[in-house]
């Protein structure tokens, strides 16, 4: 007999877009329905092809900023997003996704005159519930196409729902009629004063504008559904400042602001145990990760399958490692960047091995060429030409983005929802390429953060940022202002990522950036491939690494003059008028790059701290002689 085939999926998507654009909790239009991803007790894997991401130092962060939220969470693992197997006998295989809005638009060519003469496009708003077969058939029983309504409610934490249309739009009194609703649109810019929900049957109609007042509570108090964990998840919905729910806002369904994935990143790192630890994981779940004693260990060892891979450790060394892992111990406590910062200037040589097996290999590259202008303020180049970079998803918001602070460290503690009801795993990918890191001189780093014009310079851009806290409402100590000596180095490495992309192959959205500035550890940029895939590994910035005198030239002189000076220069991070209070002299012009590229999505940036612009004079890191 021949098999029944299996159902095609109604959509696809990359693994890596399933920690970016489309993760659990998001919304993904299809060809003829809008639905939310599911969490991830909705994500079924092929037991054959299911591949866990081994990265400790990862895997330990996550737990340490989770255990809050989560007291009993021991240790995560972290395992790569699932693919389609069509061929797989396992049963169904990816991401489910809930139909989601379950209101409709039906798609008529019908018009409606209100009292004052003006001509309004009008359709019917249909729950599901009301449709046959996902048609609408009007009163002649005509059969009409619908959409997913455009328009949602959400609310800083996350929680989603769909707009309750019916209490929403106004009835006159004695109306029971709560579901023969139109929406009339106005003119053809899609305005909001130009958008009113009426009842049909007593003309009702209520503005939408209505909806995007903070101030109106039109759309009620959020309820703290969570549709993205099942079709009735929900939990209480709090705002920390008063201890009662949100109130709703309006969502516009495809906008930019509905969802915005919390990532922590890591750059794998060679370790003294590292090669106990990678042969600890190849036989952690199928035989190592139920020994609780060191005579049970020393059993088990003697199975041909891993005798020969486990030769040369002791049986003490493996048993701890083993231990180690179940305990969910840490093996570092410090900061993310602190910990990579070290590697890179650890050794004067090589870091790591240069095998086809290793995460991780860098070679220093001699200064003897560099100027002595330069030699002031580089104090190390380092080629990397193997680089592993392993992106974990622990949440996500809504309206507003959370990014790691400039130690690496993403805060936690609110706004952030959960991408499973009782999470033991997380989604991860790994992406490996190559790269180059420029240390910089700290002692000329702190003599020029003690130049008058340069203290001048960060009053002005400490402003903006004061300005944009009150704007907000947000408070300092949950957005700090990252210090002068960042916003100079993650302005320079823009202007490198721009002229690197012009140089080496790669294009600027397959760059991404590492700014390390911190008294701490140390100053430096690490810029290296960040895309998925075989567009990684071309060799292009170990070369450039190897000519950076150059490099760094054409970028410092891209740098002095925008094209969009001198209103680029004069910029003021304060002025209300232009909202743009965390950049000074940037734009589009010349530091904005693709988000994706950029860890801090665009903000602190001011290229009259690099250079001197057409109106910024002697608060430069660098010459003009250079």
């Amino acid at each position: 007999m021949k098999s029944k085939q299996k159902r095609p999926p109604d959509g696809e998507i990359r693994q890596s877009q399933l920690l970016s654009s489309f993760g659990p909790g998001s919304m993904v239009d299809l060809p003829e329905a809008s639905v939310l991803i599911g969490g991830l007790n909705y994500w079924k894997f092929d037991p054959q092809q299911k591949r866990e991401i081994v990265e400790e130092r990862l895997s330990t962060k996550i737990c340490e900023k989770l255990r809050h939220r989560y007291p009993e969470l021991g240790s995560v693992k972290l395992y790569e997003p699932p693919t389609s197997n069509r061929d797989s006998n396992s049963g169904n295989v990816g991401v489910k996704a809930f139909q989601f809005p379950i209101w409709f638009v039906a798609q008529t060519e019908e018009t409606w005159t209100s009292p004052t003469r003006k001509v309004y496009r009008t359709r019917p708003l249909v729950p599901f519930a009301q449709l046959t077969s996902g048609s609408y058939f009007s009163e002649s029983r005509k059969k009409i196409p619908v959409v997913p309504v455009r328009f949602v409610q959400a609310c800083p934490n996350g929680h989603i729902s769909d707009i309750d249309w019916s209490n929403f739009a106004r009835h006159k009194d004695g109306c029971q009629d709560r579901y023969s609703l139109y929406l009339d649109e106005g003119g053809s810019s899609s305005d909001f004063a130009d958008i009113f929900v009426r009842c049909q049957t007593c003309n009702e109609r209520r503005p939408f504008s209505e909806a995007r007042l903070p101030s109106a509570i039109a759309l009620g108090s959020c309820q703290g559904k969570r549709p993205w964990l099942g079709p009735n998840n929900r939990e209480d919905c709090i705002n920390p400042e008063n201890n009662l729910p949100y109130p709703n806002r309006l969502l516009v369904r495809a906008a930019s602001n509905a969802y915005f994935p919390q990532i922590i990143t890591v750059i794998s790192l060679p370790d003294s145990n590292q090669n106990l630890r990678d042969t600890v994981n190849e036989f952690y779940d199928g035989y190592l990760s139920t020994i609780d004693n060191l005579p049970t260990f020393k059993i088990i060892r003697q199975l041909p399958a891993i005798a020969e891979a486990l030769r040369g450790f002791s049986d003490e060394s493996i048993f701890a490692e083993i231990q180690r892992r179940r305990s969910g111990v840490p093996t570092s406590e410090k900061l993310i960047k602190e910990v990579e910062i070290e590697t890179l200037l650890s050794q004067a040589a090589e870091i790591g091995n240069d095998t086809p097996e290793s995460d991780f290999y860098a070679c220093n590259r001699p200064l003897t060429e560099l100027l002595p202008t330069l030699k002031e303020r580089i104090d190390r180049i380092v080629l990397v030409h193997r680089r592993r970079e392993v992106v974990a998803q622990v949440g996500f918001t809504r309206f507003e983005p959370s990014y790691a602070d400039i130690d690496g460290e993403l805060n936690l503690n609110v706004q952030s929802a959960a991408l499973a009801a009782e999470p033991r795993w997380f989604p991860a990918i790994e992406n490996k390429g190559e790269g180059v890191f420029i240390s910089f001189n700290p002692t000329a780093i702190d003599t020029w953060k003690e130049t008058e014009a340069v203290k001048q310079r960060g009053r002005e851009l400490l402003n903006g940022h004061q300005t944009w806290l009150a704007r907000t409402g947000r408070k300092a100590e949950d957005f700090p202002f990252p210090g002068l000596p960042y916003v100079m180095l993650h302005s320079l490495s823009h202007l490198l990522i721009t002229t690197v992309s012009l140089e080496c192959g790669y294009s600027a959205s397959a760059i991404k950036e590492r700014v390390y500035a911190s008294d701490k550890y140390g100053y430096g940029i690490l810029l290296y491939t960040g895309s998925a895939g075989s567009e990684g590994t071309l060799g292009g910035l170990v070369q450039v690494g190897k000519r950076i005198e150059s490099i760094l030239a054409n970028a410092l002189e891209f740098g002095r003059l925008c094209s969009n000076d001198p209103v680029c220069a004069q910029h003021k991070p304060a002025e209300a008028n232009e909202e743009r209070f965390l950049h000074g002299a940037a734009c589009h012009g010349c530091l904005l790059i693709a988000e994706t590229s950029c860890e801090k999505g665009n903000e602190f940036l001011d290229r009259a701290l690099v250079v001197n612009t057409v109106e910024n004079q002697g608060a430069a890191f660098f010459p003009d002689f250079l």
